[in-house]
């Protein structure tokens, strides 16, 4: 009766073994479509905020400006300004509000426009740039019309709201620039990360020996041996 050993050890080191089990909790994750609206939280938070912060500023700035038409002998900047900046407020606000919606009604099941609409994603800094370059545009009028109509009794006010929104809305695209800035190198560290992770588990994978012993036929006297090995 032949005989048949079978040998079978696997050599790794822990480490693989954990980061083995962490990607495959992140592809677990990465499958949950209710979990893509809460990816990156820290982000998603400082933008929530900012958000916030630019529809209060710009609210009560349009409201203040609106509200001193009726006294101003010449209203028509404050007005339109005014306006302007009510709009835009109402713009920043719809946007939350349609991404709320959006995210209540789980109509939306692409990964990509989840990453566009959550607080956080693409859409939220395109729209606070946009916001801070027509706060700016604003301004610049304001300085324009403030220095070629100088005849004006309110120029003098002109001038200041002039200044005080084109330091205003350069701020804000500045910060916004800066802020995309530091998200795309973030982003080029973690891929990175997972390329060294990934090399990482390549060089530690376990290595796997198989190996079939002799077989012997005491009529023939015939000794045969095999071994096959897999790394």
């Amino acid at each position: 009766m032949p005989e048949m050993q079978t040998f079978y050890y696997t050599i790794h080191h822990p480490s693989g073994l954990y980061l083995e089990h962490t990607l495959a909790q992140q592809r677990l994750l990465e499958d949950q479509v209710e979990l893509w609206w809460f990816g990156e939280p820290r982000q998603s938070l400082f933008c929530y905020c900012a958000s916030v912060s630019l529809i209060l500023g710009l609210g009560f700035g349009g409201v203040g400006l609106l509200s001193t038409t009726t006294t101003s002998l010449s209203g028509e900047w404050r007005l339109g300004v005014g306006t302007t900046l009510c709009f835009l407020a109402l713009a920043i606000l719809l946007k939350q509000l349609l991404s709320s919606a959006i995210q209540d009604m789980n109509c939306v099941h692409s990964q990509h426009q989840i990453e566009q609409l959550r607080s956080g994603g693409r859409a939220d800094p395109a729209l606070i740039l946009a916001v801070g370059l027509a706060v700016t545009l604003c301004g610049m009028v304001l300085l324009f019309m403030a220095t070629v109509g100088s005849q004006r009794h309110d120029s003098r006010e002109m001038l200041v709201f002039g200044m005080i929104l084109l330091a205003a809305g350069a701020g804000m695209s500045l910060a916004i620039v800066g802020y995309s800035v530091g998200v795309h190198l973030k982003k080029r560290r973690e891929q990175r990360r997972r390329r060294w992770r990934r090399a990482r588990m390549m060089g530690s994978r376990p290595v796997r020996v198989f190996s079939v012993g002799g077989q012997i036929n005491p009529a023939r006297g015939v000794t045969s041996a095999s071994r096959t090995s897999f790394l």
